[in-house]
């Protein structure tokens, strides 16, 4: 790998410096690769890589670049894909001995990642996740423990874990997850980068492994919200593969990142009342701090109580429950010990949820939307902690109280809702991991999502902070 290149903090700085002939394909590409050589082994991002395809791809944007050809969105960008997202160059396991590798032959590409490729990105391999995107770390099973590069002896987050740890860690500059309780959200406020759960049905979810079909949303990872805009711009719009898959306008996102929020009116919650865990030292000085950096962006920042938040969580994980037990109820009866310990007791939960608390759940749910669209006509955006903690050490998690991860986290409730939701980091906590913040919008309201996020992004750097050379030794 060339020593002078000059260092690339994101993907729209690399797709930029591209075009300028200021680095080439193959370099974003050998750095990648360099950098999966000596952390991946510390982090746990990568399931399966693409080394020798990656280069090659490179080699044809670079000949690409060479002949004057017209340019895609995303031509030479390295990039991270959830393990629950079929392509036909790797296996798609879900982190699981118990998907049948039969089911991504039959899908082939995912549409989303179809999307990615067909806009230049080039695919690095598939990425850690938790077991079917539901499950905590399980060391007794044969696949990585995924980390955060900013302490080792602490969890990446799940479970897009690998997406985002790859992102912080520099061994791409963007990845897809997916979010069902947070699971785009969390991994990237634990790894100090920016993700953006979009509207439920915004993106595709055609060829992914599901969860929850009426809560699995598919979204991008990056540092920025501008790389998230440009990512999106890519995987949003219709497919007639997916039944949920949404015809609303796509508006130009890269194009509304202004930079100025004047005439926005944001409402904050701060949830502290719901913080169960605790709330880190550093959380409400971080958290202000970030409120003062949207102010001066030309925001008006008021105060709000976000509606029945107990009741949108319990939603969240009623159904979640049901339509992943749904799914997996056959192979947990025949398969029962190849799931992990986590996963299995909280897909097994799902048993005890009846079609009464289901249907009650889904009654409830659309008088919480209307709440929040009430909410949403008096504010333009809602601002809240993404959550209150760091991430924990890995020898934390209970196996046998899988859920408990989600203690002083606030993902969950913007599931059921669909409404875009936009993570953004906002400085360390006192245990030296990243903290973060929430932006949520209207439906199919990305484009303002992404434009608050992107501003606040220009009057902080948070967001370009590198974690230092991973070690477990790291405290």
């Amino acid at each position: 790998m060339s020593t002078d290149v000059p260092a690339v903090h994101s993907l729209t700085d690399a797709a930029a410096a591209l075009r300028n002939h200021e680095v080439s394909a193959v370099e974003l590409v050998e750095r990648a690769i360099a950098c999966a050589d000596r952390h991946d082994s510390e982090v746990g991002v990568f399931l399966s890589r693409f080394d020798d395809r990656a280069r090659e791809q490179a080699e044809r944007v670079d000949a690409k670049f060479a002949a004057g050809e017209p340019l895609s969105p995303l031509d030479g960008i390295p990039l991270g894909i959830k393990d629950i997202l079929a392509h036909p160059h790797g296996p798609t396991t879900a982190q699981s001995l118990v998907l049948d590798p039969s089911w991504a032959d039959t899908v082939g590409y995912s549409v989303a990642v179809h999307r990615l490729e067909a806009a230049g990105g080039i695919v690095m391999g598939k990425t850690t996740t938790m077991e079917f995107a539901i499950g905590i770390p399980d060391p007794d099973k044969p696949f990585p423990v995924p980390r955060t590069p900013w302490d080792p002896q602490c969890w990446a987050g799940g479970s897009s874990s690998g997406s985002g740890s790859g992102v912080a860690a520099g061994m791409f500059l963007g990845a897809v997850g997916t979010d069902t309780a947070g699971s785009i959200r969390i991994p990237a406020a634990f790894n100090g980068i920016t993700g953006l759960k979009p509207t439920f049905g915004r993106v595709p979810k055609s060829g992914v492994v599901p969860l929850g079909h009426t809560l699995d949303h598919v979204g991008p990872m990056a540092r920025s919200a501008a790389d998230c805009a440009l990512l999106l711009s890519v995987l949003a719009g219709h497919d007639p593969s997916d039944p949920y898959s949404a015809r609303a306008p796509i508006p130009d996102y890269p194009a509304a990142l202004t930079g100025d929020l004047h005439g926005i009116t944001i409402g904050v919650d701060n949830l502290d009342r719901y913080a169960a865990a605790g709330i880190d030292g550093e959380q409400p000085a971080r958290f202000t701090a970030a409120l003062d950096a949207l102010r001066a962006t030309g925001a008006t920042i008021v105060p709000v109580e976000v509606p029945m938040y107990p009741e949108v969580v319990a939603i969240d994980i009623v159904v979640m429950l049901a339509e992943a037990h749904a799914y997996h109820r056959c192979d947990l009866l025949e398969r029962w010990t190849d799931y992990g310990r986590g996963t299995r007791i909280i897909l097994a939960a799902g048993a005890a949820v009846t079609g009464a608390d289901y249907v009650q759940a889904q009654r409830v749910r659309r008088i919480a939307r209307n709440r929040v669209a009430e909410l949403l006509d008096r504010v333009d955006l809602i601002v809240t902690p993404t959550g209150h903690l760091g991430a924990p050490r890995v020898d934390t998690i209970d196996q046998l109280e899988p859920l408990n991860v989600l203690a002083s986290l606030h993902t969950p409730y913007w599931n059921p809702l669909g409404y875009p939701t936009l993570a953004v980091p906002i400085g360390l906590s006192s245990t030296h991991t990243p903290l973060s913040m929430s932006i949520t919008g209207k439906d199919f309201g990305e484009a303002l999502v992404l434009r608050a996020g992107d501003a606040y992004q220009r009057h902080t750097s948070h967001h370009l902070a590198v974690p230092t050379a991973p070690s477990k030794g790291q405290q």
